[in-house]
């Protein structure tokens, strides 16, 4: 078979065209997928950080200790909620945790395949 008109150096340099723009483009979908996926994690984290209170707000409970002497009853009471209020936060970073790794291995599979 002859070579066709694009033998030699135009070839080569057509087949790298195209390799650059394939390359492009699947950069550029993965950077995408990347983005989307991150902006889902950061409205996730928003989402729950209105679940979760500030500090700042619990700290008006340390400021009455100057008042009336408090019951141990209520202290455990106290006690108990906060730990309850941790093991809540302690499952909802867990959850977040496993969504960052599915995310993590998500996007390890795309670029796997990619090459």
């Amino acid at each position: 078979m002859a070579p066709g008109p694009f033998a030699g150096p135009q070839a080569q340099q057509a087949a790298r065209e195209v390799n650059t723009a394939s390359l492009c483009r699947i950069g550029q979908e993965t950077v995408q997928d990347i983005v989307y996926r991150t902006m889902e994690i950061f409205q996730l984290l928003r989402n729950m950080q209105q679940l979760i209170p500030y500090v700042e707000e619990d700290g008006s409970k340390n400021d009455d200790r100057a008042g009336p002497p408090r019951f141990a009853s209520e202290e455990r009471r106290e006690i108990a909620e906060v730990n309850k209020k941790l093991k809540q936060k302690n499952q909802q970073l867990k959850q977040i945790m496993d969504q960052l790794r599915n995310l993590i291995w998500d996007i390890n599979a795309m670029l796997a395949m990619r090459n």
